[in-house]
């Protein structure tokens, strides 16, 4: 976070459209991945240089174009340049502090959205920006790092008999989206199950971890939900849009999604809901475990006060006190301190202190 607060101080001042990357610095180097097909043929290959991919860009096929690393804004330029993107386009590109929106060109439509990953070590979300360009026969796509998020929707590319063969760039787009939203809701079972079971833990033994674990569970659904509202609004915005490169065909799929959205906020929605129940619990129970020390030192406390007044009163150094010379005083007077004990511990007992 420092690092990315970093770079956006260094592009502050300078005029719009300049290219500077705002995310985390890698040094790898930049992936380019070209998908050209029909519904009779399909091509796929790794770019080496960015100048390969520019005659794709007229043919009638749909071409898929995928850019893996945003730190070197130069390959990212060119490619602008030759699609005929606005400056302000690619500065939204590089920097990968965006919010998810859509804005239509005429010519092509920007989609921002984030995807989401569940890190199995961590247990924690982490978020990826992916930048969409929609044109009438090509889409390009710019992502952070080089994981292949995508990989069944090149596969589906790839079977000869799927639909996305005979649809266009339209399609390929809801496809994406769905394979992000899909993603959200396999993240969603993972942190629901953890949920669940930390309610079960927080029942029985509340610990400093665990009220660790709640925040985190907390910052995650809170990104979360920062990177699907916006989401819900961008598909409404797609599906109702009246543009040349949204066919008919396609709006009933972009509905559909609009819907899995709405599932995907809700379930969020609920799932922070209960993880402020969680913070309850936990608060819940460790007042009910000091109520129960606080408890039992009371009752103890409680044994011990007439036992004191009794030690207390034949502790002083009075010389006329009678039971002093008795010899069967101090017998008698521990067996007295016994008996009350006894009583009083039969008494709670009754009242069901303890």
């Amino acid at each position: 976070m420092a690092k990315s607060k970093k770079r956006r101080a260094k592009s502050a001042g300078l005029p719009p459209g300049t290219l500077v990357h705002v995310g985390e610095q890698k040094t790898d180097h930049v992936k380019i991945t070209l998908i050209n097909y029909d519904a009779t043929k399909y091509e796929e290959k790794e770019i080496a240089g960015v100048q390969e991919c520019f005659p794709f860009r007229d043919r009638p096929s749909v071409t898929w174009i995928n850019v893996d690393g945003l730190h070197q804004v130069e390959a990212v330029e060119r490619i602008g340049k030759h699609f005929g993107l606005h400056p302000l386009v690619l500065e939204d590109i590089v920097n990968t502090d965006q919010r998810p929106k859509l804005e239509d060109f005429e010519e092509y439509i920007y989609i921002v959205t984030k995807i989401l990953s569940y890190d199995e070590t961590t247990a924690r979300v982490a978020t990826e920006q992916v930048s969409m360009v929609l044109g009438a026969n090509f889409l390009l796509t710019f992502q952070e790092g080089a994981k292949d998020d995508f990989v069944f929707v090149r596969a589906r590319i790839k079977s000869g008999n799927s639909r996305m063969r005979t649809m266009g760039t339209d399609y390929l787009i809801y496809a994406l989206l769905d394979a992000i939203v899909d993603n959200y809701f396999l993240i969603l079972d993972k942190l629901g199950a953890q949920i669940e079971e930390l309610e079960e833990v927080l029942l029985a033994q509340p610990t400093q971890p665990q009220l660790n674990t709640v925040h985190k569970l907390r910052r995650d659904f809170i990104l979360m939900r920062k990177s699907i509202w916006p989401l819900r609004d961008v598909v409404a915005t797609l599906e109702r849009r009246e543009s040349p490169l949204i066919k008919s065909t396609t709006t009933i799929y972009l509905r559909d999604l609009h819907d899995h959205i709405a599932r995907v906020i809700d379930t969020v929605e609920n799932y922070r809901d209960l993880v402020s129940v969680l913070l309850d619990i936990y608060l819940s129970s460790l007042s009910n475990k000091m109520n129960e020390v606080m408890k039992t030192l009371t009752i103890i406390t409680t044994i011990f006060i007439p036992l004191s007044f009794i030690a207390g009163v034949y502790g002083m150094n009075f010389e006329h006190m009678p039971e002093l010379k008795w010899p069967w005083g101090y017998p008698l007077v521990l067996a007295l301190m016994l008996a009350l004990g006894v009583v009083m511990v039969f008494y709670f007992k009754k009242r069901k202190w303890f």
